[in-house]
């Protein structure tokens, strides 16, 4: 799990990615700058509310958030006190979790990540809560199996007894099947022009230098589930020969993602670069965009080494009237009196708020 307090930019599958209703709360301990208790909701990826312990208030983060309170007035109340009522339990779980770690003071953060996805082309479901402590994971439902997986020693007392709490695997079953797939669905109509929209990319083949990788790069898209490949004639090329970068968010809301070609292509000739072409997938559009690999495609930063050459002579001449300079003036100080050189710049069981935090209540 990591330290997800700002997540979690994952690049899934374009075709087999449903949507999701993902929740983080995160609670800190003698974090300089930082609020005690943080809780944030995202729909696919995008923030639309906020809450933290400094104004101790839940706010919508998108425009199209606000539509909930027509069919809901007390939407924002019920959100505000559920998460005030959450922070305080997060903050005696870390005082519960640093007994359990024989820990007493310094800086530690308690995390929870929990939420549902769904598919809406085969109507699938699926809901995940994952537990972690001072960037580590500490306990995990597995929704399948119906059981807690405890991967630290710690956590092994609270894995038995929320393994013996049938009603408890009931409760969390419920909500992220149906409670979260039912709130998800709301807010992808509220928001369902930004949301489901699809934007394509721009993309374009990058390469610094002769012997660089060549990039295929594409910006500007939405949604975020984007699938980027090379391929040589008909064939997909393997991971030894190509890298992948990481997804990125751009400012106007849309993403970015790259892929890199690590085909030596220096002495290859021309006739052989043109078998091979990147292949660009977005959830939404029917069509791959296919950039096939040629010399006149690429843009780079570098310049032609003939028209170098002036530039070249000018920075040489430049730096020699500065040497000479330098020279003038080591001489001219040589002949002054020498001055003085200027001074320097002067517990117990895992918290039982677990078994009471209900993941649904915010709503």
């Amino acid at each position: 799990m990591g330290v997800f307090i700002l997540l979690l930019l994952l690049c899934p599958l374009a075709s087999a990615v449903p949507h999701s209703l993902k929740y983080f709360y995160t609670a800190s301990s003698h974090v300089p700058n930082f609020p005690e208790f943080v809780g944030v909701g995202m729909v696919d990826g995008l923030q639309m509310v906020h809450y933290d312990s400094n104004t101790q208030r839940a706010v919508p983060k998108q425009d199209w958030m606000e539509q909930v309170t027509a069919g809901d007035p007390q939407y924002w109340e019920r959100q505000t006190e559920g998460l005030m009522n959450t922070q305080q339990l997060f903050k005696t779980n870390i005082e519960t979790a640093k007994q359990r770690f024989n820990q007493t003071g310094g800086v530690h953060i308690f995390q929870v990540m929990y939420g549902c996805e769904w598919d809406d082309k085969t109507g699938e479901v699926n809901g995940d809560a994952q537990y972690g402590y001072d960037g580590e994971d500490f306990i995990a439902l597995d929704l399948k199996t119906k059981t807690w997986i405890a991967p630290r020693p710690q956590a092994v007392i609270t894995k038995l007894r929320w393994d013996r709490d049938g009603a408890l695997i009931a409760q969390k079953k419920n909500y992220f099947t149906h409670v979260c797939v039912d709130w998800l669905k709301k807010y992808l109509q509220y928001g369902s022009n930004r949301l489901l929209r699809t934007v394509p990319p721009s993309v374009s083949l990058l390469q610094r230098s002769p012997s660089s990788p060549v990039t295929c790069h594409a910006t500007g898209f939405y949604p975020d589930r984007i699938v980027m490949f090379w391929k040589r004639e008909e064939e997909e090329l393997q991971e030894e020969e190509v890298d992948h970068g990481e997804l990125l968010p751009n400012h106007d809301g849309t993403f970015q993602r790259s892929v890199h070609l690590l085909v030596d292509l220096s002495s290859m000739k021309a006739e052989d670069w043109q078998k091979y072409h990147c292949v660009v997938q977005l959830s939404g559009m029917k069509d791959d965009i296919i950039t096939k690999l040629h010399p006149s495609k690429i843009k780079t930063n570098r310049k032609d080494p003939v028209n170098t050459i002036p530039i070249i002579i000018g920075v040489l001449a430049a730096v020699i009237v500065i040497i000479i300079a330098v020279i003038g003036a080591i001489l001219y100080q040589k002949k002054k009196a020498k001055r003085p050189p200027p001074s320097p710049d002067s517990s117990s069981e895992l918290l039982s708020s677990f078994e009471k935090l209900n993941p649904g209540a915010s709503h």
